[in-house]
């Protein structure tokens, strides 16, 4: 059965949003939440939960800027929806530090003056955290030289693992610099 083109004028049937119930558990808090099922977890961390360190620069995951971490990975949360992270550890660039001690590598970009305008340094640092877990974990890059070793974080491998973030300003000897540091 063929269906007929809606004609100028005709209203055409939309359906309610979905909600579900569900337990996000951002930066060591538990928060329980109704969501739509449409929701993606940047919409949610920025204007559910008032985390507004990820940020939604280009809102398609090209550029990184929303990058965040979900049970130590990295993950655009302009791409993810909120629904599928029920029980999922979920850090953001505002859960980095311990108490009032900055993480080292939020330390090291301070150092190493990584941050020009400072836009993209939250996606920045969240990939960082998650890139040294993976290296740490042995998970080579289309760069690594040798598999079967553990990966040798050099500028090159840094710049390779970084890739999927952004700089508009052009930091990135900067923040090369600054993960390199807390690499070696």
């Amino acid at each position: 059965m063929k269906s007929e083109p809606n004609t100028p004028g005709q209203e055409v049937p939309v359906s309610a949003p979905v909600m579900v119930d569900l337990r996000l558990s951002v930066n060591r808090d538990s928060y329980p939440i109704t969501v739509d099922t449409r929701e993606t977890l940047l919409d949610t961390l920025r204007e559910r939960l008032d985390l507004t360190g990820a940020k939604k620069g280009c809102d398609h995951g090209q550029c990184g800027a929303c990058t965040v971490l979900v049970d130590g990975r990295r993950m655009k949360a302009c791409l993810a929806l909120t629904v599928t992270l029920d029980d999922r550890e979920i850090t953001t660039v505002e859960g980095l530090a311990d108490g009032d001690t900055p993480h080292p590598l939020q330390a090291a970009f301070i150092e190493n003056d990584a941050f020009q305008c400072g836009y993209c340094t939250p996606g920045q640092l969240c990939s960082a955290v998650g890139m040294l877990a993976e290296a740490s974990a042995g998970w080579p890059s289309s760069v690594t030289a040798d598999v079967t070793g553990e990966p040798r974080l050099d500028d090159e491998e840094i710049r390779e693992r970084m890739s999927g973030n952004l700089c508009r300003c052009g930091a990135y000897v900067n923040i090369v610099a600054a993960i390199g540091q807390v690499a070696r």
